[in-house]
């Protein structure tokens, strides 16, 4: 057993000062010793997967991310491990417990899991060890996770039960809860077939991103493309895979990195995929950040089958989540007011904006491939090696 501070101390020592998580019994006493430790940060993330994006978003900005979870949660943390991670080459350190374990009693949920959480790390390319369970240990065990991160590798520790003796959560004042924002705009007071196309707001999107110190996260599928086709640009990142998490990435991205700008090109079926990340942007408040929706209520890219985008008010939810600016409009113009005029004040900032269904013709792919094109990303804002 060791005290969750000493790993803590010996991580920080090595630059793992950004933590993201969804809680486990087995984790308490690392969490407890995190949030307490003004040295590090930690965030709530809604789920597991989110996590993984955030500590990899921290790695683009400079900072060594570490998600912590339950074994559990690794079926959450399956996408964004595969096509976010593995896909970027972005190595990120995953704390997983081992709930049901063999020969270990649980509960019945966990018996499977148990079984598998080995299996599914390696099938997912993601060396795991044990989490340490004597002091001598740790220096070794985050030796090989130095080694994996030096290949832009993740790594996976795997947390037995009482490897972490008791530590309490230290005494907190609850954050004062953010106002709810009044909704700024005119609304959505146009039919879908009159509505301005992705590529005009887009081109808002680009306008915004050439400000210096600003960078522009773009969600997959079409958003990303039609990023590419109007502007390729080294503060573009053009995220393929993980759909959902590019909220998340920025979070973590925007939290690492104060001094830049931090722009979300989002869509309708990936915020849906992942909407309890507006929760955690409006709990955590990044003003830095700033998340812009465009909303054709299609899931474009796979032939426009409907999402239930029509039925949900994604300026209202965000306001409710504490972002501190949110927008409701179909008018190119009100966004572009909204990003860049004069009153515009600490984030976050939402804006969820109804456009037209549909995409340019031999709309084209990054031609960079997604580690080069991250390559780019961080040479120009000059994040993590």
């Amino acid at each position: 057993m060791i005290q969750a501070r000493d790993f803590v101390d010996r991580a920080l020592a090595r630059r793992f000062d950004s933590y993201a998580g969804v809680p486990c019994s087995f984790l308490t006493p690392l969490i407890n010793r995190v949030i307490g430790d003004a040295r590090t940060g930690y965030v709530s993330a809604a789920n597991e997967g989110d996590a993984v994006a955030m500590a990899a978003g921290a790695w683009i900005g400079g900072r060594r991310g570490v998600a912590l979870m339950q074994n559990s949660g690794l079926g959450n943390a399956l996408n964004p491990l595969t096509s976010l991670v593995h896909t970027f080459r972005i190595p990120v350190l995953v704390i997983c417990t081992h709930r049901g374990a063999p020969g270990v009693a649980d509960e019945p949920q966990h018996a499977l899991m148990g079984r598998i959480t080995d299996t599914l790390l390696e099938t997912m390319a993601v060396p795991s060890a044990r989490f340490p369970d004597e002091p001598d240990a740790i220096a070794g065990v985050l030796d090989d996770v130095d080694q994996r991160f030096g290949k832009r590798e993740p790594a996976a520790l795997v947390l037995e039960r009482g490897c972490c003796a008791p530590y309490p959560l230290a005494a907190a004042e609850p954050a004062p809860r953010a106002a709810t924002a009044a909704v700024e705009g005119r609304g959505h007071v146009l039919a879908a077939g009159q509505r301005s196309p992705r590529q005009a707001l887009l081109e808002t999107v680009v306008e915004i991103g050439a400000a210096p110190r600003t960078v522009v996260v773009a969600t997959t599928g079409y958003t990303g493309r039609e990023l590419y086709a109007l502007a390729d640009r080294p503060n573009h990142l053009y995220m393929v895979g993980s759909m959902g998490c590019a909220s998340s990435l920025a979070l973590g991205l925007a939290r690492a990195r104060p001094d830049l700008r931090v722009v979300v090109a989002d869509g309708d079926g990936a915020l849906l995929m992942r909407m309890g990340n507006l929760a955690t942007i409006g709990a955590y408040g990044p003003a830095n950040l700033l998340h812009v929706v465009l909303d054709n209520e299609v899931h474009d890219s796979t032939g426009a089958q409907a999402t239930v985008s029509a039925q949900t008010d994604f300026a209202g939810i965000a306001a409710a989540c504490g972002y501190r600016r949110v927008l409701r409009t179909d008018a190119v113009d009100e966004l572009r007011e909204f990003c860049t005029g004069p009153a515009r004040a600490a984030g976050p900032h939402f804006a969820h904006v109804k456009i037209a269904p549909g995409t340019r013709a031999g709309l084209p792919r990054p031609h960079l491939a997604p580690p080069d094109a991250l390559d780019r990303f961080v040479d120009h804002t000059g994040g993590s090696r």
